[in-house]
């Protein structure tokens, strides 16, 4: 089994510095192989640069500039331009595909955060013999970091990267061959339905309230951004007062984030520790968050209807504060180590099929929350309905399979 553990970094304010320079020569490496690629095709007769052509080329640019690219590990420059590959694999796989493509960017250097070590022990060193929670990292140029390692590593460090997150960094180990481990049977089985009211919403009708962070923190969130927007363009990122105010706005959207994975983790775990069978919804939250269509008006041109886009604006807001497909991933993850089995299954009408006598109508769901039967007059919670068609529907899969 594969598993990533992240790791707080505490390095010296030269080792910060040091950290700080590997990130940016990296970012610099990165647009300088897209703006190549970019000139070959232009003006070079849609000439295609591959990563290998870049690759070859590496030792050449290390001699070149050796005190800002030569310094660093050849490999984590390698997996800088494998970065920018897939990209342009990317690109052209939406071309193909007829989706919306989107061209590689150069990145700012506020934007480029993670240096990528693909081998443990090439240019980057994880040393997992000591048994202090204080232990360290080895980077090429930096030195040994110190680590604040708040659980025990398994399996077999297969690669490392470096993040940076806003003022703090970060160690992400890539670990394969960890061994599962198996939580005892409980005997339980459960169906959950993902909503904005309620988190989720068992089977058993519990109901797991949502704490909607980003709405919390909306006020002080437009108040910090209202200030940015106060700095002239002219005097960006020349001043002391602007770069502070740009910290402040990342400070609210980190913890705004920190505090959704610490509930998400929270939520996950109470359901994989309790159920030995976790049913969800297929959602389709990308399709469940675009904007409406425009309607234009055939008696007007060049004027349009109302398409109710404020409203789906604040329920788009309200589903991504919520992050349900952030959750069911770490819940997916949780239950393949813990030994648990998750089920996904179709979402159409879970709401609006009677648990009793199976009738389907959209008259059934009354409102938001109140769910009642047109054919034998069942009413009930509309969530708690849906979560027990989705343990319904489970089980059929599970027949189906068997």
């Amino acid at each position: 089994m594969i598993r990533a553990y992240k790791f707080l970094l505490r390095p010296t304010v030269r080792q910060t510095a040091a950290l700080d320079e590997m990130v940016r020569d990296h970012c610099s490496l990165y647009n300088g192989a897209l703006q190549e690629r970019r000139d070959a095709y232009r003006h070079a007769s849609r000439t295609a640069v591959r990563y290998a052509d870049q690759s070859a080329q590496l030792k050449e640019i290390r001699a070149f500039d050796p005190e800002r690219q030569g310094r660093w590990s050849y490999s984590s420059q390698q997996a800088t331009l494998r970065r920018l590959d897939r990209a342009f694999a990317a690109f052209f796989r939406r071309v193909r595909a007829g989706e919306r493509p989107g061209y590689p960017r150069f990145k700012g250097v506020g934007h480029f955060d993670t240096v990528v070590f693909p081998k443990d022990g090439d240019g980057c060193r994880w040393d997992s013999t000591p048994q202090d929670p204080q232990m360290r990292v080895r980077l090429q140029s930096v030195g040994h970091v110190r680590v604040h390692r708040h659980r025990p590593v398994k399996g077999r460090v297969k690669t490392i990267s470096i993040k940076r997150e806003g003022n703090r960094w970060y160690v992400v180990l890539s670990c394969d061959e960890v061994p599962a481990e198996l939580l005892p049977p409980s005997g339980a089985v459960v169906g959950i339905d993902m909503g904005t009211v309620h988190f989720l919403t068992t089977s058993d009708g519990a109901h797991v309230a949502n704490p909607k962070f980003f709405k919390a923190m909306a006020e002080e969130l437009a108040n910090a951004q209202r200030h940015l927007a106060t700095f002239p363009k002219r005097t960006r990122r020349r001043t002391k007062r602007h770069r502070a105010a740009v910290r402040k706005v990342a400070k609210i959207h980190t913890k705004i984030r920190r505090q959704r994975l610490d509930f998400h983790h929270k939520a996950a775990h109470a359901l994989i520790r309790d159920h030995d069978l976790i049913a969800h919804e297929r959602l389709n939250i990308t399709g469940m968050t675009r904007a409406p269509k425009p309607k234009p008006d055939p008696e007007a041109p060049g004027v349009f209807l109302q398409n109710r886009a404020a409203a789906k604006t604040g329920l788009n807001r309200s589903i991504l504060d919520a992050g349900w497909g952030h959750f069911l991933t770490i819940m997916t993850n949780k239950a393949e180590s813990a030994g648990r089995l998750v089920i996904e299954v179709d979402a159409r009408n879970t709401s609006r099929t009677c648990p009793s006598c199976g009738h389907v109508a959209k008259e059934n769901r009354v409102t938001q929350a109140l769910f009642h039967c047109t054919a034998c007059g069942r009413s009930a919670n509309a969530d708690h309905v849906g979560a027990m068609n989705v343990l319904s529907r489970a089980g059929l899969v599970l027949c189906d399979v068997a």
